[in-house]
């Protein structure tokens, strides 16, 4: 049976299931704006230990942080943020639709990088003007294309009237915080060079049309990690780094005919090297995690701009020099998306149709559902509420006795379930008293398991 892994599909099972909720959907919506539901909390919390497992409790010289969404302004001064970080704008005279005007040009076949200057991408998309729709109304006719700075601005400990000027800003990405803190950190642990900085933390952008579902938000989370090395060392470091963080996704269970390198064609100024893990999402191809050598820029602006001595004193050979950094850069929010479509899947089971989310035990949100055969059996119910209390002291377990023990089972299936627990007549007398049935997700096969051994069984499997 062919798996039809459309985004229609994998949108409609989230909602459907709780994985995720339009933002503020009882008043229409907030565009690029969305919740995980009760089960997309649990698997983005799954994401979020998986990864932090790989890059911090799996590494020796990396430590993790959890720095601040509001920093000083100067910090986005610094980083180039107030004066570059933008997006090409465009507005139909029309309707007044405001589209990235990179987004509709590759629409029509044609690249443009973000990086372009506004003359570039203004001279691209003259060229292109009679080819190019509108979104909204399919008009063809078009100001001038200009760019939008990003970032969000917020009044949090500024009071004046009008607290746009000298405004604060929600960060634009994560990495700000560890640049901040590369000194503190220094100071107050043992690393030493080579090493790293690990933090997961939400940013914003003010996206000009968020799109793609989940891929593109004004809300997201990052998770991200900064290496520290010797100047000389930086280039061995970034192709250590590309080789581990493409053997993670492997190791998460995705096929690697879905994934591919891509390297950047435009480099910023400072950049030795940037390259793309890219997921064949429902829509295409597009970047999943950054792996980037960024050189000494980020330590060296923060030094110009606070004052502070960036530089690192390697105490063996009595040098000072300012670190280089490599860092991997990844989506929470899509790498959710990747795992929904890496691990959806449509066959059938006993002669029926289904859906099922074949995920990785490790980030099933579920482990073990149990279930009393019948609801109206007292006995069925008491013990299967005693195995229940007995699982999820262990695993994350749910309890569910609605409907027939079929639809219970392709209820668990949508979710990912990997094992179902069944009490039935047998687990309370005869020759098996005192075992359950454990179903297996991904072939429906069945196996009778001691209660004594139950809980082992399932955290071996």
């Amino acid at each position: 049976m062919k798996t039809s892994k459309n985004l229609d599909s994998i949108v409609s099972l989230a909602k459907r299931r709780g994985f995720i909720f339009q933002g503020s959907e009882i008043y229409g919506g907030f565009v690029g704006v969305y919740d995980f539901g009760p089960y997309g909390a649990e698997l983005a919390n799954n994401i979020r230990t998986a990864w932090w497992r790989a890059m911090v409790q799996q590494e020796r010289n990396i430590v993790g942080l959890d720095s601040a969404i509001v920093t000083h302004p100067k910090v986005w001064e610094a980083s180039g943020h107030v004066g570059g970080f933008a997006d090409p704008l465009v507005e139909c005279k029309e309707c007044n639709t405001r589209s990235r005007a990179d987004h509709l040009l590759e629409e029509v076949g044609v690249f443009a990088d973000e990086k372009m200057t506004t003359e570039e991408i203004n001279q691209l998309f003259d060229e292109n003007r009679d080819k190019i729709k509108c979104p909204n109304c399919g008009k063809k006719n078009f100001d001038v294309v200009k760019h939008f700075n990003l970032l969000v601005k917020t009044n949090l400990g500024n009071f004046k009237d009008d607290w746009t000027k000298n405004a604060t800003y929600l960060r634009g990405e994560t990495c700000q915080g560890i640049y901040l803190n590369f000194k503190n950190v220094l100071d107050s642990s043992r690393v030493k060079i080579p090493f790293g900085i690990a933090q997961i933390g939400k940013a914003f952008r003010n996206e000009i049309a968020p799109r793609q579902y989940i891929f593109r938000k004004r809300e997201f989370e990052q998770m991200e990690m900064q290496m520290f090395v010797h100047p000389d060392n930086e280039m061995n470091e970034y192709e250590k780094w590309r080789e581990k963080r493409w053997q993670y996704y492997l190791d998460l269970g995705f096929n690697k005919e879905n994934l591919k390198w891509h390297e950047h064609e435009n480099l910023v100024f400072y950049a030795k090297a940037a390259w793309d893990i890219e997921y064949k999402f429902p829509f295409g191809f597009k970047e999943l995690e950054g792996i980037h050598a960024r050189g000494n820029y980020d330590l060296t602006q923060h030094q110009t701009f606070s004052g502070k001595d960036m530089s690192y004193l390697d105490q063996s050979t009595n040098t000072k020099y300012v670190p280089h950094v490599v860092e991997t850069s990844v989506g929470l929010d899509r790498t959710f998306l990747a795992v929904m479509t890496e691990f959806y899947d449509e066959d059938e089971l006993g002669g029926e149709k289904r859906t099922v989310l074949r995920f990785p035990k490790n980030l099933a949100p579920v482990k073990v559902a149990v279930f009393p055969l019948l609801k109206n059996k007292p006995d069925l119910v008491n013990k299967a509420e005693e195995v229940y209390s007995l699982v999820s002291k262990h695993l994350l377990t749910e309890f569910d006795d609605n409907g027939n023990i079929g639809k219970r089972y392709r209820r668990q299936d949508e979710i990912g379930t990997p094992h179902c627990v069944t009490v039935d007549f047998e687990t309370l007398e005869g020759d098996t008293k005192d075992t359950v049935t454990v179903r297996d997700r991904d072939t429906g096969k069945q196996e009778r398991v001691m209660l004594s051994n139950l809980v082992s069984y399932l955290t071996d499997k």
